[in-house]
């Protein structure tokens, strides 16, 4: 049985899909953005108003401990140094599209600039996930249903293949620090 039929969707048309995952994505994103300034303003009204209830000082402590995780510093660092690209270029990336949306409201992003930064990269992601994505994650559903030990066996090649190539990636990086390290003190 084909999981698309088995959720209906196997007729759903990819303009819909695609218009559908845009309405999420744009929601997620500039959700993160306004909860990023929520962040400053609340850290604001705190410093503002030492008798705000127990549970807001607890919440805006919580959200800024999150700043200083490396994520968040990572997207801080990005958003600082390209703005709106790295904004549009965020809807690209896992792990650290959070952090930018975020990092843009904390560094207080005019909301114009970010919404139009959003918009192709959102399209893009929307796009990517209505077709690869989807596509994916459908045919792993399709492997598991025929053969779990099949599925477990590709994503160990996976995972493999990813630890190898960082690896490779982190090595070469070494080996050039290492070579310009030499060739400074010479």
């Amino acid at each position: 049985m084909d999981p698309l039929d088995a959720y209906h969707l196997g007729s759903v048309p990819l303009g819909v899909a695609v218009a559908g995952l845009f309405v999420i994505v744009m929601a997620r994103s500039h959700g993160t953005y306004w909860a990023g300034r929520g962040v400053v303003r609340g850290a604001q009204a705190v410093h503002e108003q030492e008798g705000a209830p127990g549970w807001w000082h607890a919440t805006i402590r919580r959200l800024e401990t999150w700043t200083d995780r490396r994520s968040a510093q990572r997207g801080l660092d990005l958003v600082r140094r390209w703005g709106p690209i790295a904004v549009t270029l965020a809807f690209l990336t896992v792990g650290l599209q959070t952090a930018s949306f975020a990092a843009a409201g904390l560094v207080k992003m005019p909301y114009l600039r970010f919404a139009i930064a959003s918009i192709p990269g959102a399209l893009v992601w929307a796009s990517v996930w209505a077709t690869i994505g989807f596509g994916a994650v459908w045919g792993a559903i399709s492997l598991f249903a025929t053969s779990p030990w099949a599925l477990a066996g590709v994503v160990v090649l996976v995972v493999v293949a990813i630890v190898w190539l960082v690896r490779r990636q982190l090595l070469r990086r070494a080996q050039r620090s290492a070579e310009t390290g030499v060739q400074a003190e010479v």
